[in-house]
């Protein structure tokens, strides 16, 4: 009986608050349009009211939307003798995971990541960022890929990115750690993934790496490999030639299997049994490159692995979203900092969910 009458007046009250809601719906929630953002946090537009702030929050992106409770203000006010607290969380957390994922690369190779992505998260939105105009990284100083990889990941964060994603050896290499300090959103990189699996599949101890110079010269695959198996040695390789080769689309060509065979030569000789194609442009060649090396050495791909991992993060920290986009909603968007018709053409070649367009941003600007 007891049990019957709690039911009824919990249907009571929950129609009292749906009909009063309706009618007075800024007495349950009152959303507020972010438009400036600021170190120390939101600098509001002044409070719209009635079609204004309907229109506002339907041109809003992600990430603008801030919602004040008033029914939970009210009902922290009633508990808080009692040392309870309600908080908004479960609503903060909903959005944030409905917000896109930041990935960028010195140009086209970060695409191979971003395909890894769609595959196997395939609820998750995408912004994509390719320094066109600046690439490639691999033959600049430390201190001028950081610098680039700055002004992306602001460019980035003013699309209010849930995490971002290094999709960039050379990156990876010089920028990762400093950024790591200085946003206070996950973000993940291509080498440590590929090491990682590199370290575990390895045989008889001896890992090849074939990259760009500066991935090369930094050793930080070495670094992190023998972090995780200290017995082994790892040879690195520089392959220069094969960035260009790729994106003249130049995969199956007599000219990439002749400089393939070249590059890759000393590696044979030594009889490594694991490969790391430590350039995401790389994976475009691998056909080639497994072919060369033949069927006893195992080619680490770290794009593939990349997207595992930030799968497995995004679970842990409850930012997987689990929700399918829309009919008609552009999941992905893509930006770069010079010759967007060129990188759309590349782009539709090698992912097949649909470029629909691809802008071009003055990076100089963030």
């Amino acid at each position: 009986m007891k049990r019957h009458l709690f039911l009824r007046g919990a249907a009571v009250l929950t129609g009292f608050v749906l009909f009063w809601g309706c009618l007075f719906p800024e007495l349950i929630w009152s959303p507020e349009v972010c438009r400036v953002y600021t170190e120390d946090g939101c600098l509001l537009e002044e409070e719209q009211d009635g079609l204004e702030l309907y229109e506002a929050v339907l041109g809003s992106q992600p990430g603008e939307i801030r919602l004040k409770s008033r029914f939970l203000e009210i009902w922290n006010a009633l508990w808080k003798k009692q040392g309870r607290k309600v908080t908004s969380m479960s609503v903060e957390q909903a959005v944030l995971r409905e917000a896109p994922i930041g990935v960028f690369d010195s140009g086209v190779g970060g695409l191979t990541v971003a395909r890894e992505i769609m595959r196997q998260i395939p609820n998750e939105k995408i912004i994509y960022f390719g320094d066109t105009a600046r690439v490639p990284y691999g033959s600049k100083s430390k201190e001028t890929v950081t610098r680039f990889s700055r002004q992306i990941v602001r460019f980035l964060q003013a699309h209010r990115v849930k995490t971002i994603v290094v999709a960039c050896n050379t990156a990876s290499a010089y920028a990762l750690e400093d950024l790591e300090k200085e946003i206070d959103i996950p973000i993940i990189g291509v080498v440590k993934p590929g090491a990682k699996v590199a370290a575990q599949t390895t045989r008889n101890g001896r890992i090849g790496v074939i990259a760009t110079e500066a991935t090369i010269g930094s050793q930080i695959y070495t670094q992190y490999i023998k972090e995780l198996n200290e017995n082994v040695t790892i040879y690195g390789k520089a392959c220069p030639l094969f960035v260009p080769l790729v994106e003249e689309g130049l995969w199956e060509d007599p000219v990439t299997d002749e400089i393939a065979k070249r590059y890759l030569a000393e590696l044979i000789d030594i009889d490594i049994d694991t490969l790391i194609l430590g350039c995401t442009h790389y994976p475009m060649i691998r056909a080639t490159v497994g072919r060369i090396m033949g069927e006893g050495v195992t080619l680490v791909n770290p794009a593939y692995e990349t997207a595992r991992e930030l799968k497995e993060m995004l679970g842990a920290k409850g930012l997987l979203n689990e929700s399918a986009a829309a009919l008609g909603e552009n999941k992905y968007q893509f930006y770069v900092s010079d010759g967007a018709d060129k990188f759309k053409n590349f782009a539709n070649s090698i992912i097949k969910y649909g470029i629909l367009s691809a802008k071009t941003v003055n990076i100089e600007e963030f």
